[in-house]
């Protein structure tokens, strides 16, 4: 009887006849995903609005979100070829062609790149789908098709004596992030950007493979970002702010489920005393579960407070209410060896203030990984385990050139370990001794694309008008560097720092129906794979001053979405 009541109350709710969109702009979408938060920083966009929590569901007003600058053709149209309505309330479009291709000359380098692997050579991601609705039912389909020449590189094994080879793999041994995904090339279809939902008002609720962002940062986030593919999971999220008497709410909570790669950390992989080093992982499918929440004070216009939390587990440890909802649990220490706790779990607080009258934002979030102390403990040492996030973003609008300006922004993103004793304990973010695959989802990182340990800084400079952008960026990234003090810190030698220095200039180009965007990279890796020549370390007077190796990387990006 409750099965037939909720099946028909399931048809009655799809029946009715409401104006709602939940058409959304994927995580990353060259271009759109980014204008519509600077058009925040203008005053041109909801400014309850926070941007903490994607994809982003745009304004209904406009027929077709794909074209949301007014001085485009296709602003508030649809073309009658590739879009269909009937009398019934029954209506459906193309969803745009993208094409995305990289080229990396000498070694991976990249994250934010969803389906894409870390590989060296050319590889492409094509995506096109179609979207649908019927009153409050909608249904995305948007696949996504990868293709990666996987070339070989050399990598930590070639670099590695037996007794560094195997802290090497104390680390990645509790973590899925493969050095290179297998021999050959690699060719892989996914879900993509896909979902069905039945939304009312400002909720949706519904199915979803689609790529997740959590948090206000923009090159990095701690708990979700689109560093790895998009994963199964449920959703019940807001589509727009939620308005109460004391301000705007948004939010989401999922339960989905995280797959395993399947590839060792090295191709092939290292032994020691003929011993393989290479632990294989659970084979288990793991159970994630996480939440985000923001809220903007009425009292404070353009302020956003909000908090992330996760927790993920192996799917057959799920029995209890707590082990599928554990972050409505107190905080406890997390433990390998306590079975109450063989979970991974870390969250995060963040806050985003937006002043429209200076065209400028900054923003925070700062991230404990696997709360193991006290509360007193904490605020006595509040740098155990933590990671945080800083950026700040300033348009200077351009007053020769109407709609034109230049945007600055600056981020900084710091993973690694603080404490010595924690370092050679080897809780790193994302790395977990219980939940070996760590943070992870098909081999790549779930939260900050720079992964376990690492830090970054990048400033870019760029001129923007509508969805137009011509830019120069500059970073600094610490590969690992809570692995650099578990391995060579006792050795004194400094030079050891996996450094990556790089230079890009990228675009962002509207024309028509089309979107290029383009980004050509030089990357000087210093140090690259913590190596040093052996030969330098038994030479007269030891390794120290004499330099490591340096490798240099050509990344090439271009690629083009077709807007019907």
């Amino acid at each position: 009887m409750m099965l037939r009541r909720c099946a028909l109350l399931f048809v009655v709710l799809t029946l009715i006849k409401l104006t709602v969109n939940a058409q959304t702009i994927p995580v990353g979408s060259p271009a759109l995903d980014d204008y519509y938060r600077r058009l925040q920083l203008l005053g041109q966009t909801d400014s309850s609005a926070s941007f903490t929590s994607r994809p982003f569901f745009p304004d209904t007003k406009n027929k077709n979100v794909f074209y949301p600058d007014s001085t485009e053709k296709g602003y508030n149209k649809r073309d009658a070829s590739t879009s269909w309505r009937n009398k019934d309330g029954f209506n459906g479009y193309l969803l745009p062609l993208g094409i995305q291709t990289q080229i990396n000359s000498d070694h991976p380098y990249g994250w934010n790149d969803g389906a894409m692997i870390p590989a060296k050579g050319f590889q492409t991601l094509i995506s096109a789908g179609v979207y649908a609705q019927y009153g409050i039912l909608t249904i995305q389909f948007r696949p996504e098709f990868v293709y990666a020449a996987n070339s070989y590189f050399e990598d930590f094994y070639n670099k590695a004596n037996a007794t560094i080879g195997a802290r090497y793999y104390d680390v990645y041994n509790n973590v899925d992030l493969p050095a290179r995904f297998g021999t050959g090339s690699y060719t892989k279809a996914y879900w993509g950007q896909s979902s069905i939902r039945l939304n009312y008002k400002s909720f949706s609720f519904g199915l979803s493979t689609e790529n997740l962002w959590w948090g206000p940062g923009i090159r990095n986030s701690l708990l979700m970002s689109n560093d790895a593919p998009g994963f199964k999971h449920f959703t019940l999220n807001t589509t727009k702010p939620v308005k109460t008497a004391i301000g705007c709410f948004e939010g989401q909570f999922i339960i989905g489920r995280l797959e395993n790669s399947g590839y060792e950390p090295l191709t092939p992989g290292l032994s020691y005393f003929n011993n393989p080093l290479y632990v294989p992982k659970p084979t288990d499918w793991r159970y994630i579960t996480g939440f985000t929440v923001s809220w903007q004070p009425k009292w404070v216009p353009g302020l956003f407070l909000g908090m992330t939390r996760s927790a993920q587990t192996y799917s057959k440890d799920l029995g209890s209410l707590g082990s599928y909802l554990p972050f409505f649990a107190p905080f406890k220490p997390v433990s390998a060896y306590e079975p109450i706790n063989q979970r991974d779990t870390r969250s995060s607080w963040f806050t985003r203030w937006v002043w429209p009258e200076e065209h400028a934002e900054v923003y925070f979030e700062y991230g404990i990984d696997n709360n193991t102390n006290t509360v007193r403990n904490s605020l006595l040492q509040p740098n155990d385990g933590r990671a945080y996030i800083f950026g700040l973003r300033k348009l200077m609008p351009l007053s020769g050139d109407k709609g034109a300006g230049i945007l600055v922004s600056i981020e900084a993103t710091q993973l690694g370990e603080t404490n010595p004793a924690k370092t050679l304990g080897l809780t790193e973010w994302y790395v977990n001794p219980y939940i070996r695959q760590g943070y992870t989802n098909l081999g790549q990182s779930l939260g900050a694309g720079i992964g376990p340990g690492a830090n970054s800084q990048t400033l870019d400079v760029s001129w923007v008008k509508g969805l137009k952008r011509l830019g120069l960026q500059l970073e600094r990234y610490l590969h690992n560097d809570d692995f650099y003090y578990y391995t060579f810190d006792d050795t004194g030698d400094w030079r050891r720092h996996w450094v990556d220095l790089s230079a890009a200039l990228n675009g962002e180009w509207n024309y028509n129906n089309f979107i290029f965007n383009a980004k050509l990279m030089g990357v000087y890796s210093l140090d690259y794979q913590w190596y040093i020549d052996p030969a330098t370390e038994s030479a007269p007077g030891g390794p120290y001053y004499v330099p490591g190796q340096t490798k240099f990387n050509l990344q090439v990006q271009a690629g083009l979405t077709y807007r019907f």
